[in-house]
């Protein structure tokens, strides 16, 4: 009997303790401050979301097949790097570019929806209003921007790596493979030059490198051949053919030369050539790095890699204004159904797309600020939010 009510005691005690540490952990929960029509209206919304990339890209597949499928035969793309390589790239790729297009109309579409099932008109006669109920909405927002931000910094360019291989081996697409009469700053007062580089077997003929102090040469190296070590655990490794070094020293020369020498030199094969949609390959930690380190060098090349770093926080912003705009346009029940405002919403999706891509070539080639030119077409919507929002229903 002492035994069994000492087992009784003890889980009791064990029953309290565990009921405390889960009130704590509904007290840590998010989700309890949501109502039952939040996540009514997010899971409309997100879903929403997933069905109309699933089937928009579905149809992006479709017509690039269409299109790609003779130079796919022609060049001899297997089945595997097509489907791996090249789509499993293209589709995370285009569904994070068109991404503010997809929130609009998932937006546009299921509001309308709710708007013309007399929803929306039931919960504000119910007292819900109108910006408790672009909560929800917001709050999905902040889930898709926070993904899509992940995705287009850190994810999205590796794949983009692999994806424009593929279209470089097997669609001919063409990519910058040399370069010649290269110079820059490698460091403080260290100028290199390479005569003729090629990327495809990362190797520089008729290379110097200038080391100055106090604006006085102090040591020139010469070599036939330079060639990046890619396979090493270290950057900037390169090893020197033929080399030739002479050390300055008030009137005094210092000469060595050799057959082969190992160096570090602060510099990379994709400081050396620059191919289109070099940008989209970095991710935004290595895009800072590449601005941080070629604004150092003084290079004039950084405007499309300063233009691409801020578009992807910028586009991530333009769900919170998407979204606005289309509840806005799409809450209130009219008659002839939603597809007006559904024209709308695929409009204003387009130009601000099309705002997007006018906007980073006035930076690159008109000097615009490129933070200027990532931002202004959530600058120019933040406004037609806002006068969307005055004419949305109380």
């Amino acid at each position: 009997m002492k035994k069994s009510k000492y087992i009784r005691v003890r889980c009791r005690k064990m029953g309290r303790f565990l009921g405390k540490g889960f009130r704590w952990m509904r007290k840590l929960n998010p989700f309890r401050f949501l109502t039952r029509l939040d996540r009514y209206i997010m899971s409309k919304f997100i879903g929403t979301y997933i069905y109309s990339i699933a089937l928009i890209i579905s149809i992006a597949i479709v017509f690039d097949v269409n299109e790609n499928l003779s130079k796919f035969s022609t060049y001899g793309a297997p089945l595997k790097a097509i489907v791996f390589d090249y789509y499993a790239n293209f589709v995370p790729y285009f569904a994070n570019l068109f991404s503010p297009l997809f929130v609009f109309i998932a937006v546009i579409f299921f509001t309308s929806k709710l708007a013309g099932n007399s929803e929306i008109i039931a919960m504000l006669a119910a007292g819900v209003s109108f910006k408790q109920l672009l909560k929800p909405y917001l709050l999905s927002a902040a889930i898709i921007a926070v993904v899509n931000f992940y995705l287009g910094s850190n994810v999205i360019p590796h794949g983009t790596v692999v994806r424009q291989d593929f279209e470089a081996k097997y669609k001919n697409s063409k990519r910058t493979l040399s370069a010649s009469n290269v110079q820059l700053m490698v460091a403080p007062g260290t100028i290199a030059y390479i005569q003729n580089y090629d990327n495809r077997t990362k190797t520089g003929y008729g290379f110097s490198l200038d080391k100055f102090e106090n604006k006085k040469l102090v040591s020139h190296m010469t070599a036939s051949i330079i060639r990046y070590d890619s396979i090493s655990d270290t950057r900037y490794h390169w090893k020197a053919n033929n080399y030739k070094i002479r050390k300055l020293k008030g009137l005094r020369e210092e000469i060595i030369s050799g057959n082969v020498i190992d160096t570090l030199i602060q510099m990379e094969p994709m400081d050396l050539v620059f191919s289109k949609g070099q940008q989209e390959t970095l991710t935004s930690s290595e895009l800072r790095q590449y601005i941080s380190k070629q604004t150092e060098r003084g290079s004039g090349n950084v405007v499309q890699y300063e233009v691409e770093y801020h578009k992807r926080i910028a586009t991530s912003f333009a769900s919170f204004i998407l979204t606005i705009i289309g509840v806005s346009l799409s809450s209130r029940k009219r008659k002839g159904g939603m597809g007006l405002y559904l024209g709308i919403g695929l409009a204003l999706s387009f130009t601000y797309i099309l705002l997007q891509t006018v906007s980073a070539t006035f930076a690159i080639n008109a000097d615009t600020p490129p933070m200027l030119a990532a931002w202004i077409p959530n600058l120019l919507y933040i406004f037609i939010a806002y006068f969307c929002y005055r004419q949305a229903p109380n």
